[in-house]
Protein backbone atom coordinates (compact mmCIF):
# COMPACT_ATOMS: atom_id res chain seq x y z
CA UNK A 1 0.00 0.00 0.00
CA UNK A 2 1.66 3.57 -1.11
CA UNK A 3 1.92 5.83 2.54
CA UNK A 4 -0.37 9.01 1.51
CA UNK A 5 2.16 11.81 1.34
CA UNK A 6 1.44 14.73 4.15
CA UNK A 7 1.95 18.24 4.77
CA UNK A 8 2.07 20.58 7.56
CA UNK A 9 1.73 24.27 7.47
CA UNK A 10 2.52 26.83 9.59
CA UNK A 11 1.08 30.46 9.66
CA UNK A 12 2.32 33.95 10.55
CA UNK A 13 0.62 37.15 10.70
CA UNK A 14 -2.82 38.77 9.82
CA UNK A 15 -6.40 37.03 9.05
CA UNK A 16 -5.39 36.71 5.44
CA UNK A 17 -2.54 34.56 5.93
CA UNK A 18 -5.13 32.59 8.29
CA UNK A 19 -7.37 32.41 5.31
CA UNK A 20 -4.63 31.71 2.63
CA UNK A 21 -3.40 28.83 4.48
CA UNK A 22 -6.81 27.16 4.66
CA UNK A 23 -7.04 27.81 0.93
CA UNK A 24 -3.75 26.17 0.88
CA UNK A 25 -4.56 23.44 2.92
CA UNK A 26 -7.51 22.33 1.33
CA UNK A 27 -5.95 22.59 -2.26
CA UNK A 28 -3.76 20.01 -1.23
CA UNK A 29 -6.40 17.55 0.38
CA UNK A 30 -8.02 17.79 -2.62
CA UNK A 31 -4.48 16.68 -4.42
CA UNK A 32 -4.19 13.82 -2.32
CA UNK A 33 -1.99 15.45 0.47
CA UNK A 34 -2.90 14.64 3.94
CA UNK A 35 -2.62 17.12 6.42
CA UNK A 36 -0.48 16.86 9.21
CA UNK A 37 -0.05 18.81 12.63
CA UNK A 38 3.28 17.23 13.02
CA UNK A 39 6.12 18.72 10.91
CA UNK A 40 8.35 16.07 11.40
CA UNK A 41 6.20 13.54 9.51
CA UNK A 42 5.89 15.52 6.54
CA UNK A 43 6.60 15.33 2.96
CA UNK A 44 6.17 19.11 2.14
CA UNK A 45 6.35 22.18 4.68
CA UNK A 46 4.84 25.10 3.66
CA UNK A 47 5.55 28.64 6.05
CA UNK A 48 3.03 31.19 5.26
CA UNK A 49 4.86 34.33 6.00
CA UNK A 50 4.02 37.68 7.15
CA UNK A 51 6.45 40.90 6.61
CA UNK A 52 4.63 44.04 7.92
CA UNK A 53 6.76 43.99 10.95
CA UNK A 54 10.54 42.97 11.10
CA UNK A 55 10.22 40.71 14.12
CA UNK A 56 7.41 38.62 12.25
CA UNK A 57 9.82 37.78 9.26
CA UNK A 58 12.71 37.08 11.68
CA UNK A 59 10.70 34.54 12.82
CA UNK A 60 9.76 33.15 9.98
CA UNK A 61 13.51 32.63 8.64
CA UNK A 62 14.52 31.15 11.81
CA UNK A 63 11.95 28.69 11.44
CA UNK A 64 13.16 28.18 7.82
CA UNK A 65 16.38 27.66 9.02
CA UNK A 66 15.97 24.96 11.33
CA UNK A 67 14.35 23.27 7.96
CA UNK A 68 17.68 22.85 6.91
CA UNK A 69 19.21 20.08 9.11
CA UNK A 70 15.57 17.75 8.24
CA UNK A 71 16.10 18.62 4.55
CA UNK A 72 20.06 17.10 4.87
CA UNK A 73 18.30 13.91 6.87
CA UNK A 74 15.14 13.48 4.07
CA UNK A 75 16.23 14.93 1.00
CA UNK A 76 12.89 14.03 -0.58
CA UNK A 77 11.79 16.87 1.77
CA UNK A 78 9.95 19.85 -0.19
CA UNK A 79 9.82 23.28 1.65
CA UNK A 80 8.03 25.70 1.02
CA UNK A 81 8.09 29.66 1.63
CA UNK A 82 4.78 31.27 0.93
CA UNK A 83 2.69 34.90 2.16
CA UNK A 84 4.37 38.51 2.08
CA UNK A 85 8.13 37.73 3.02
CA UNK A 86 8.09 35.36 -0.25
CA UNK A 87 7.00 38.11 -2.53
CA UNK A 88 8.95 40.43 -1.36
CA UNK A 89 12.27 38.83 -1.28
CA UNK A 90 11.27 36.39 -4.53
CA UNK A 91 14.72 34.09 -5.66
CA UNK A 92 17.00 36.10 -3.04
CA UNK A 93 15.54 33.95 -1.00
CA UNK A 94 17.55 31.26 -2.56
CA UNK A 95 20.76 32.61 -2.04
CA UNK A 96 20.00 33.08 1.22
CA UNK A 97 18.60 29.34 2.08
CA UNK A 98 19.41 27.35 -0.90
CA UNK A 99 17.52 24.25 0.88
CA UNK A 100 13.73 25.53 0.27
CA UNK A 101 12.52 24.20 -3.03
CA UNK A 102 9.27 26.96 -3.81
CA UNK A 103 8.58 30.61 -3.37
CA UNK A 104 5.34 30.97 -3.36
CA UNK A 105 3.54 34.55 -3.62
CA UNK A 106 -0.11 35.66 -2.40
CA UNK A 107 -1.51 35.83 -5.94
CA UNK A 108 -0.20 32.15 -6.68
CA UNK A 109 -1.49 30.10 -4.08
CA UNK A 110 -3.96 28.73 -5.77
CA UNK A 111 -1.07 26.97 -8.04
CA UNK A 112 -0.08 25.11 -5.22
CA UNK A 113 -0.70 21.38 -6.34
CA UNK A 114 1.03 22.10 -9.91
CA UNK A 115 3.56 23.68 -8.79
CA UNK A 116 4.73 20.69 -6.20
CA UNK A 117 3.87 17.98 -8.85
CA UNK A 118 6.42 20.29 -11.17
CA UNK A 119 8.94 20.06 -7.93
CA UNK A 120 8.41 16.45 -7.60
CA UNK A 121 9.26 15.89 -11.30
CA UNK A 122 12.13 18.42 -12.11
CA UNK A 123 13.71 18.38 -8.85
CA UNK A 124 14.47 22.42 -9.12
CA UNK A 125 13.70 25.54 -6.98
CA UNK A 126 11.32 27.23 -8.30
CA UNK A 127 9.51 30.64 -8.07
CA UNK A 128 5.79 31.90 -8.57
CA UNK A 129 5.66 35.54 -7.51
CA UNK A 130 4.33 36.94 -10.91
CA UNK A 131 1.64 39.53 -10.13
CA UNK A 132 -0.93 40.83 -12.60
CA UNK A 133 -3.00 43.54 -13.01
CA UNK A 134 -5.77 41.02 -14.47
CA UNK A 135 -5.41 39.21 -11.29
CA UNK A 136 -8.89 37.65 -9.82
CA UNK A 137 -9.87 35.42 -6.73
CA UNK A 138 -10.71 32.32 -8.14
CA UNK A 139 -14.10 31.26 -7.13
CA UNK A 140 -13.40 28.91 -3.60
CA UNK A 141 -15.88 27.32 -1.59
CA UNK A 142 -14.40 25.89 1.36
CA UNK A 143 -14.02 22.43 3.36
CA UNK A 144 -15.14 22.13 6.85
CA UNK A 145 -13.48 18.48 7.11
CA UNK A 146 -10.82 20.25 9.40
CA UNK A 147 -12.25 23.49 10.59
CA UNK A 148 -11.18 23.39 14.28
CA UNK A 149 -13.75 26.07 15.21
CA UNK A 150 -16.38 24.70 13.55
CA UNK A 151 -18.85 27.97 14.43
CA UNK A 152 -17.15 30.75 12.15
CA UNK A 153 -15.06 31.33 9.65
CA UNK A 154 -13.01 33.91 7.48
CA UNK A 155 -14.45 34.97 3.76
CA UNK A 156 -11.88 37.03 1.79
CA UNK A 157 -13.71 39.46 -0.13
CA UNK A 158 -10.76 41.90 -1.75
CA UNK A 159 -7.11 41.49 -1.39
CA UNK A 160 -4.09 44.27 -2.19
CA UNK A 161 -4.05 47.49 -1.45
CA UNK A 162 -3.75 50.97 -3.27
CA UNK A 163 -2.94 53.66 -0.67
CA UNK A 164 0.67 53.34 -0.47
CA UNK A 165 1.31 54.63 3.10
CA UNK A 166 4.39 55.16 3.76
CA UNK A 167 5.92 52.38 5.99
CA UNK A 168 3.77 49.65 4.36
CA UNK A 169 4.93 46.95 2.18
CA UNK A 170 1.50 45.38 1.48
CA UNK A 171 0.75 47.01 -1.94
CA UNK A 172 4.20 45.28 -3.16
CA UNK A 173 3.47 41.67 -1.56
CA UNK A 174 -0.43 41.46 -2.18
CA UNK A 175 0.04 43.92 -4.89
CA UNK A 176 -2.75 46.35 -6.01
CA UNK A 177 -6.65 45.80 -5.01
CA UNK A 178 -8.44 43.24 -6.53
CA UNK A 179 -12.56 42.77 -5.20
CA UNK A 180 -13.72 39.75 -5.32
CA UNK A 181 -17.17 39.06 -7.47
CA UNK A 182 -20.29 39.54 -5.30
CA UNK A 183 -21.56 36.17 -6.65
CA UNK A 184 -18.18 34.22 -5.47
CA UNK A 185 -18.71 35.89 -2.01
CA UNK A 186 -22.52 35.08 -1.78
CA UNK A 187 -22.12 31.38 -2.79
CA UNK A 188 -19.21 31.00 -0.28
CA UNK A 189 -21.35 32.19 2.95
CA UNK A 190 -24.40 30.35 1.65
CA UNK A 191 -22.49 27.33 1.55
CA UNK A 192 -20.97 27.73 4.81
CA UNK A 193 -24.49 28.62 6.62
CA UNK A 194 -25.91 25.65 5.04
CA UNK A 195 -23.37 23.45 6.72
CA UNK A 196 -23.70 25.44 10.30
CA UNK A 197 -21.14 28.31 10.40
CA UNK A 198 -22.91 30.96 12.76
CA UNK A 199 -20.04 33.67 12.48
CA UNK A 200 -18.60 35.54 9.09
CA UNK A 201 -15.59 37.61 9.23
CA UNK A 202 -15.44 39.43 5.85
CA UNK A 203 -11.67 40.20 4.81
CA UNK A 204 -9.13 42.46 3.51
CA UNK A 205 -6.64 44.86 3.66
CA UNK A 206 -9.29 47.79 3.20
CA UNK A 207 -12.55 46.48 2.84
CA UNK A 208 -13.79 50.10 2.74
CA UNK A 209 -13.03 50.27 -0.75
CA UNK A 210 -14.50 47.18 -1.97
CA UNK A 211 -15.65 47.52 -5.61
CA UNK A 212 -14.04 51.09 -5.87
CA UNK A 213 -10.40 50.02 -7.18
CA UNK A 214 -10.54 50.78 -10.41
CA UNK A 215 -11.29 54.61 -10.46
CA UNK A 216 -11.54 54.82 -6.79
CA UNK A 217 -15.29 55.68 -7.93
CA UNK A 218 -18.34 53.06 -7.89
CA UNK A 219 -19.17 52.00 -11.36
CA UNK A 220 -23.10 52.18 -12.63
CA UNK A 221 -24.38 49.18 -11.12
CA UNK A 222 -21.54 48.18 -8.86
CA UNK A 223 -21.52 47.12 -5.46
CA UNK A 224 -20.15 49.09 -2.52
CA UNK A 225 -19.08 47.41 0.53
CA UNK A 226 -22.20 48.75 2.53
CA UNK A 227 -24.65 46.91 -0.23
CA UNK A 228 -21.91 43.67 0.21
CA UNK A 229 -22.65 43.55 3.80
CA UNK A 230 -26.41 44.19 3.59
CA UNK A 231 -26.80 41.23 1.19
CA UNK A 232 -24.37 38.60 3.41
CA UNK A 233 -26.21 39.76 6.10
CA UNK A 234 -29.42 38.68 4.67
CA UNK A 235 -28.15 35.03 3.86
CA UNK A 236 -30.06 32.58 5.78
CA UNK A 237 -27.92 31.28 8.62
CA UNK A 238 -25.72 34.28 9.31
CA UNK A 239 -26.31 34.75 13.21
CA UNK A 240 -23.06 37.15 13.56
CA UNK A 241 -21.57 39.52 10.98
CA UNK A 242 -18.02 41.27 11.12
CA UNK A 243 -15.20 42.59 9.38
CA UNK A 244 -11.74 43.78 8.83
CA UNK A 245 -9.31 46.08 8.48
CA UNK A 246 -10.98 49.41 7.26
CA UNK A 247 -8.97 52.81 6.55
CA UNK A 248 -10.51 56.05 8.29
CA UNK A 249 -10.50 58.04 4.69
CA UNK A 250 -13.07 55.06 3.15
CA UNK A 251 -15.22 55.01 5.69
CA UNK A 252 -18.57 56.15 4.24
CA UNK A 253 -21.94 57.26 6.47
CA UNK A 254 -23.78 54.46 4.36
CA UNK A 255 -21.67 51.94 6.19
CA UNK A 256 -22.17 53.34 9.39
CA UNK A 257 -26.37 53.26 8.93
CA UNK A 258 -25.37 49.40 8.50
CA UNK A 259 -25.16 49.15 12.18
CA UNK A 260 -28.01 50.49 13.00
CA UNK A 261 -30.01 48.44 9.90
CA UNK A 262 -28.56 44.79 10.57
CA UNK A 263 -29.32 43.37 13.57
CA UNK A 264 -26.83 40.61 12.84
CA UNK A 265 -23.49 43.28 12.44
CA UNK A 266 -21.59 43.08 15.04
CA UNK A 267 -20.87 46.66 17.00
CA UNK A 268 -17.26 46.54 17.11
CA UNK A 269 -15.43 48.12 14.47
CA UNK A 270 -11.67 47.58 14.14
CA UNK A 271 -10.70 51.27 12.57
CA UNK A 272 -6.60 52.15 12.36
CA UNK A 273 -5.60 55.32 13.40
CA UNK A 274 -1.62 55.03 13.39
CA UNK A 275 -0.87 58.09 15.30
CA UNK A 276 -2.19 60.71 16.59
CA UNK A 277 -0.39 63.54 15.32
CA UNK A 278 -1.79 65.61 11.77
CA UNK A 279 1.96 65.95 10.88
CA UNK A 280 2.98 61.82 11.31
CA UNK A 281 -0.31 60.96 9.58
CA UNK A 282 0.42 63.37 6.67
CA UNK A 283 4.17 61.51 6.84
CA UNK A 284 2.55 58.24 6.80
CA UNK A 285 0.33 59.20 3.83
CA UNK A 286 -2.36 58.36 5.86
CA UNK A 287 -4.77 60.81 4.10
CA UNK A 288 -7.11 61.94 6.65
CA UNK A 289 -6.68 64.21 9.58
CA UNK A 290 -7.17 63.52 13.63
CA UNK A 291 -10.32 65.74 13.29
CA UNK A 292 -11.85 64.23 10.46
CA UNK A 293 -11.15 60.41 12.37
CA UNK A 294 -12.81 62.20 15.46
CA UNK A 295 -15.50 63.04 13.57
CA UNK A 296 -16.46 59.32 12.18
CA UNK A 297 -15.74 58.40 15.72
CA UNK A 298 -18.55 60.35 16.99
CA UNK A 299 -20.97 59.87 14.00
CA UNK A 300 -20.16 55.86 14.04
CA UNK A 301 -21.01 56.11 17.89
CA UNK A 302 -24.47 58.12 16.58
CA UNK A 303 -25.30 55.26 14.54
CA UNK A 304 -24.85 52.34 17.56
CA UNK A 305 -24.15 54.07 20.92
CA UNK A 306 -22.91 50.55 21.72
CA UNK A 307 -20.09 50.35 19.52
CA UNK A 308 -16.79 48.85 20.63
CA UNK A 309 -13.70 50.81 18.99
CA UNK A 310 -10.29 49.26 18.63
CA UNK A 311 -7.24 50.47 16.78
CA UNK A 312 -3.47 50.13 15.73
CA UNK A 313 -1.22 52.41 16.72
CA UNK A 314 2.63 52.78 15.57
CA UNK A 315 4.95 54.54 17.83
CA UNK A 316 8.52 55.86 16.60
CA UNK A 317 7.86 56.55 13.50
CA UNK A 318 10.04 58.91 11.80
CA UNK A 319 10.40 62.11 13.05
CA UNK A 320 7.85 61.76 15.52
CA UNK A 321 8.23 64.20 18.20
CA UNK A 322 7.25 64.14 22.09
CA UNK A 323 4.70 66.80 21.27
CA UNK A 324 3.55 64.15 18.42
CA UNK A 325 3.39 61.20 20.75
CA UNK A 326 1.82 63.36 23.10
CA UNK A 327 -1.14 64.15 20.73
CA UNK A 328 -0.94 59.96 20.50
CA UNK A 329 -1.92 60.00 24.25
CA UNK A 330 -4.30 63.06 23.97
CA UNK A 331 -6.38 60.74 21.34
CA UNK A 332 -6.63 57.73 23.92
CA UNK A 333 -8.30 60.08 26.18
CA UNK A 334 -10.29 61.54 23.70
CA UNK A 335 -11.45 58.15 21.94
CA UNK A 336 -10.96 55.80 24.81
CA UNK A 337 -10.72 52.34 22.64
CA UNK A 338 -11.96 49.14 23.85
CA UNK A 339 -8.49 48.04 22.60
CA UNK A 340 -5.66 48.42 20.18
CA UNK A 341 -2.94 46.56 18.68
CA UNK A 342 0.42 48.73 19.11
CA UNK A 343 4.03 48.33 17.59
CA UNK A 344 6.82 50.32 17.52
CA UNK A 345 8.16 51.13 13.87
CA UNK A 346 10.53 49.30 11.48
CA UNK A 347 11.82 50.10 8.54
CA UNK A 348 10.22 47.82 5.80
CA UNK A 349 11.53 46.74 2.22
CA UNK A 350 10.46 48.33 -0.88
CA UNK A 351 8.50 51.69 1.72
CA UNK A 352 9.15 55.51 1.47
CA UNK A 353 9.78 55.20 5.25
CA UNK A 354 12.97 53.24 4.88
CA UNK A 355 14.58 56.05 2.80
CA UNK A 356 13.61 58.84 5.79
CA UNK A 357 16.87 60.06 7.71
CA UNK A 358 15.11 61.15 10.93
CA UNK A 359 14.96 57.90 12.75
CA UNK A 360 13.70 57.80 16.43
CA UNK A 361 16.26 56.24 18.21
CA UNK A 362 15.51 52.52 19.46
CA UNK A 363 15.36 53.18 23.18
CA UNK A 364 12.97 56.42 23.07
CA UNK A 365 10.40 53.98 21.05
CA UNK A 366 10.48 51.20 23.74
CA UNK A 367 9.68 53.95 26.54
CA UNK A 368 6.83 55.41 24.11
CA UNK A 369 5.27 52.21 23.60
CA UNK A 370 5.32 51.15 27.67
CA UNK A 371 3.88 54.48 28.16
CA UNK A 372 0.93 53.91 25.77
CA UNK A 373 0.31 50.64 26.33
CA UNK A 374 0.16 50.86 30.17
CA UNK A 375 -2.22 53.81 29.99
CA UNK A 376 -4.31 51.82 27.27
CA UNK A 377 -4.33 48.87 29.66
CA UNK A 378 -6.24 51.21 32.62
CA UNK A 379 -8.28 52.38 29.95
CA UNK A 380 -9.03 48.83 28.46
CA UNK A 381 -9.77 47.99 32.68
CA UNK A 382 -12.28 51.28 32.76
CA UNK A 383 -14.21 49.89 29.54
CA UNK A 384 -14.46 46.28 31.00
CA UNK A 385 -15.81 47.49 33.76
CA UNK A 386 -18.74 49.31 32.50
CA UNK A 387 -20.12 45.86 31.31
CA UNK A 388 -20.36 45.01 34.98
CA UNK A 389 -23.91 44.24 35.56
CA UNK A 390 -25.28 43.95 31.91
CA UNK A 391 -26.83 41.04 30.37
CA UNK A 392 -25.26 41.00 26.91
CA UNK A 393 -25.32 38.11 24.34
CA UNK A 394 -22.82 35.68 23.64
CA UNK A 395 -21.97 33.24 21.31
CA UNK A 396 -20.39 30.15 22.75
CA UNK A 397 -16.49 29.71 21.44
CA UNK A 398 -15.44 26.63 23.94
CA UNK A 399 -13.76 25.51 26.64
CA UNK A 400 -12.75 28.05 29.21
CA UNK A 401 -8.88 28.94 28.90
CA UNK A 402 -9.09 30.79 32.00
CA UNK A 403 -10.41 28.23 34.71
CA UNK A 404 -11.33 24.79 34.44
CA UNK A 405 -14.99 23.81 33.93
CA UNK A 406 -16.09 27.10 32.79
CA UNK A 407 -17.22 28.32 29.02
CA UNK A 408 -15.40 30.69 27.38
CA UNK A 409 -17.50 33.09 24.64
CA UNK A 410 -17.72 36.20 22.65
CA UNK A 411 -19.90 39.34 22.70
CA UNK A 412 -21.15 40.97 19.70
CA UNK A 413 -18.33 44.08 20.82
CA UNK A 414 -15.58 41.06 20.81
CA UNK A 415 -15.17 40.67 24.09
CA UNK A 416 -14.34 36.98 25.80
CA UNK A 417 -16.86 36.24 28.51
CA UNK A 418 -15.81 33.08 31.09
CA UNK A 419 -18.60 31.83 32.55
CA UNK A 420 -20.33 28.13 34.12
CA UNK A 421 -22.34 26.52 31.76
CA UNK A 422 -23.88 23.32 32.07
CA UNK A 423 -21.55 20.24 30.26
CA UNK A 424 -23.47 19.74 26.43
CA UNK A 425 -22.88 23.51 25.78
CA UNK A 426 -21.58 23.95 21.91
CA UNK A 427 -19.50 26.11 20.22
CA UNK A 428 -21.97 28.96 17.90
CA UNK A 429 -24.60 28.42 20.54
CA UNK A 430 -26.07 32.46 21.62
CA UNK A 431 -26.87 32.62 25.22
CA UNK A 432 -27.43 35.52 27.75
CA UNK A 433 -24.83 36.06 30.14
CA UNK A 434 -25.24 38.26 33.12
CA UNK A 435 -21.78 40.35 33.62
CA UNK A 436 -20.69 40.15 36.96
CA UNK A 437 -16.50 41.03 37.11
CA UNK A 438 -14.56 42.93 34.61
CA UNK A 439 -10.85 41.39 34.68
CA UNK A 440 -8.15 43.14 32.30
CA UNK A 441 -8.31 41.07 28.84
CA UNK A 442 -11.65 39.33 29.23
CA UNK A 443 -15.17 39.28 31.60
CA UNK A 444 -16.79 36.95 33.91
CA UNK A 445 -20.47 36.03 34.16
CA UNK A 446 -23.46 33.85 35.18
CA UNK A 447 -25.60 31.89 32.53
CA UNK A 448 -28.95 32.87 32.18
Amino acid sequence: MIRQKQAYIETFGCQMNDRDSEIMGQLLTESSYLLTSKMSEADVVIINTCSIRGKAEEKAFSLLGRLKKKKQKKPSLIVAIAGCVAQQEGNKIFERMPHIDLVLGPQSIYRLPELLKDLEKNKHNKTATEQSTSFSIPAFLPSLKDNLIPHKKFVTIMQGCNNFCTYCVVPYTRGREVSRKLEDILAEVSHLAAKGIKEITLLGQNVNSYGLEKTGELPPGGTSFPDLLRAVAGIEGVARLRFTTSNPKDLSEDLMCCFTELDNLCPHFHLPVQSGSNDVLKKMNRKYTIESYLEKVAKLRGYSPGIAITTDIIVGFPGETENDFEATMDLLEKIRFHGLFSFKYSDRPHTRSNEFSDKVPEEIKSKRLARLQSRQEEINMERNLEYVGQTLKIMVEGASKSAEGQWSGRTGSNHIVNFNGHSNLRPGQILEVTIDEACLHSLRGTLI
